[in-house]
């Protein structure tokens, strides 16, 4: 009887301690958190270099001139895959206007995964089905430390084409702000 009462003590004990651990360590989150547009945000975007899908290097820095949106997301993230269409969208509406989305795909077995998922995977964009249109590249940790850190997916940035972070989205983007990015001339 006594043993039976301290496993039962331990396993409440354990559950208990466990949601606090998990209620202490949950972030909050927001649909749609970005830097205040009211302000002047000057960071520069970082140096950043990696491959794409053809191994390729691309360099964020070759981008400049460009309005950007860079997307940290992965072939496993349900949210980045509800996503993906609007940023299809973005690039077919705005890629003659000097303006590009970046995906930096985040899944640790990289190409390999990531390839065949962008090969094959269909999205619904106005009434079309389309492959994602925009260039995707292999991303890492140390490629999302330089952007501060990523604490999930989807988080997007949007760059001026003067090479400065205005934006930060944590989830989709608001198509108005990107459209004013574009249309700016900065």
């Amino acid at each position: 009887m006594k043993k039976v009462a301290i496993i039962v003590f331990t396993v409440l004990f354990l559950v208990g301690l466990t949601i606090y651990l998990d209620r202490a360590t949950r972030l909050p989150v927001k649909p749609n958190v970005s830097l205040d547009a009211s302000t002047p945000v000057s960071k520069a975007a970082p140096d950043l270099k990696l491959k794409d899908l053809d191994g390729k290097d691309v360099a964020l820095a070759d981008l400049r001139g460009k309005v950007v949106f860079v997307n940290f997301w992965a072939t496993w993230c349900g949210p980045c895959q509800e996503e993906i269409p609007s940023l299809i969208d973005m690039q077919n509406k705005y890629a003659g206007k000097g303006f590009t989305v970046v995906g930096i795909a985040m899944d640790d077995e990289g190409k390999s995964v990531v390839a065949p998922f962008v090969a094959k995977e269909k999205y619904e964009v106005n009434g079309q089905k389309l492959l994602i249109n925009y260039p995707i590249l292999i991303g890492s940790d140390e490629a999302a430390d330089k952007f501060g850190g990523i604490m999930g997916y989807p988080t997007s940035f949007l760059i001026s084409r003067g090479g400065q972070q205005i934006m930060k989205f944590q989830g989709p983007p608001d198509p108005a702000v990107v459209a004013k990015a574009v249309e700016s001339s900065d």
